[in-house]
């Protein structure tokens, strides 16, 4: 079985997600044809164990990989968490002087 401590967490937004959506989200494949032809072959795991319905549905604390390229499902509140407030910027609600026109057009 797999461990999630080393692996880089992709952010889900729902409870859970599919399979091939989630391994194209993660750009562990480039296409959903690739994603289709490689779960079909057996070379995609989930926690250690392999699964071959694209339709499977991972939650967060799944572990995915294909080959020896592993990442963490894990819940969009989860990363929230993990980013400091100074990290975050919503320019809608900014109290300064910024003005993102002039940027947009430089």
């Amino acid at each position: 079985m797999t461990t999630a401590d080393n692996y880089p967490s992709i952010p889900i937004s729902g409870a859970s997600i599919k399979l091939g959506q989630f391994i194209k989200l993660a750009s562990l494949v480039a296409t959903g044809g690739e994603a289709k032809e490689l779960i079909a072959a057996g070379a995609v795991t989930v926690n250690g164990a392999p699964v071959d319905k694209r339709g499977a549905a991972l939650h967060p604390g799944d572990v995915v990989c294909i080959d020896d390229e592993c990442v963490l499902v894990a819940a969009a509140d989860d990363l929230a968490d993990d980013l400091a407030d100074d990290d975050y910027f919503d320019e809608a609600t900014a109290d300064d002087d910024f003005d993102p026109e002039k940027w947009r057009n430089m």
